[in-house]
């Protein structure tokens, strides 16, 4: 039952993905077609309205969605993969490998994508202004949709502490160290490539790693578990963040050295998570690096 459902919740984020992806292309269409405003520089109110995409704050949901949907994409066809190579990697070692990746990426595969392109749907129902929350354009349905995804076959929560609670620690924290030197691998192209965007990126991610491993060795050593569990929704968001950083820079080491719009679109993409998106995880490690106890002293009574 365990295999199937682990599957299912592969499964469940790629299904997030779509309509994640439906409604980031549903926004950008209309996007380049609504035309309201004028920019900000221009003081001529003879001058025609442009399309909204050429309004910043839209670009930046725009970029956002696409961010959000990529990235949850490429997670969950690399999840995909590991789920062949488990059953017909050529090498015993290989396919042992596999199943460790999934059972510390799964966690995130099924719930990463089901909150964040969860949030890509309601930036594209922003994109739409009003005409979003009504039945005149699908985004609306996209978003009612999506948002079963962060609840069945496992909750949020419930992804959160098996992550926390077991996958990290799992045969050893081999599970753990292991998809670390495969990041490691990536930061090391990355570096190698001879690329000052793609070098800064590794440097990012690197300490981001770093930064999730004495994180989790110091949850893990507190001799607190309740404690410590207790904020492990938190814990998965950042983990989560930073896995698909790792994945934002794989998908730019593709990019490099090719040109065109698509390549192009990918490399800003990475640019966006890595400014905007990476960052936060900062305070969230900082946040579960204190024990903070403050859902765990909550008291029914006080509510």
């Amino acid at each position: 039952m365990f295999h199937m459902m682990n599957e299912a919740r592969i499964g469940v984020g790629l299904g997030a993905v779509a309509l994640g992806y439906a409604g980031y292309l549903e926004s950008l269409d209309y996007a380049r077609n609504r035309p309201q405003g004028r920019p900000v520089s221009s003081r001529n109110p003879a001058a025609a309205p442009v399309r909204i995409i050429e309004h910043p704050d839209v670009r930046r949901m725009l970029l956002a969605q696409k961010a959000y949907v990529e990235g949850g994409l490429a997670l969950t066809l690399y999840c995909a993969r590991l789920v062949d190579e488990q059953h017909t990697a050529a090498e015993a070692g290989a396919r042992e490998d596999a199943t460790l990746l999934l059972e510390i990426l799964t966690p995130i595969a099924k719930s990463w994508p089901s909150q964040w392109c969860l949030a890509a749907n309601d930036l594209a129902i922003q994109v739409h202004g009003g005409y979003g929350y009504t039945r005149d354009y699908p985004v609306e349905q996209l978003y009612r949709d999506n948002r079963l995804n962060p609840i069945h076959e496992g909750t949020h929560g419930i992804q959160a502490l098996d992550l926390l609670g077991r996958k990290v620690n799992m045969a050893g924290g081999r599970a753990l160290e292991l998809l670390g030197e495969r990041i490691a691998g990536s930061i090391a192209r990355a570096r190698a490539a001879g690329d000052a965007d793609l070098a800064d990126w590794a440097a990012a991610l690197e300490e981001a790693v770093a930064r999730t491993v004495r994180t989790t060795r110091a949850l893990d050593g507190a001799g607190d578990m309740e404690r410590a569990l207790a904020n492990a929704t938190v814990y998965l968001e950042a983990f989560g963040h930073v896995v698909v950083a790792w994945i934002w820079l794989e998908q730019a080491l593709a990019a490099h050295g090719r040109a065109g719009d698509f390549h192009d679109g990918k490399r800003q993409a990475c640019r966006y998570f890595f400014r905007w998106e990476l960052p936060r995880t900062a305070a969230q490690f900082a946040l579960l690096d204190s024990l903070d106890d403050t859902t765990l002293a909550m008291r029914d009574a006080w509510f």
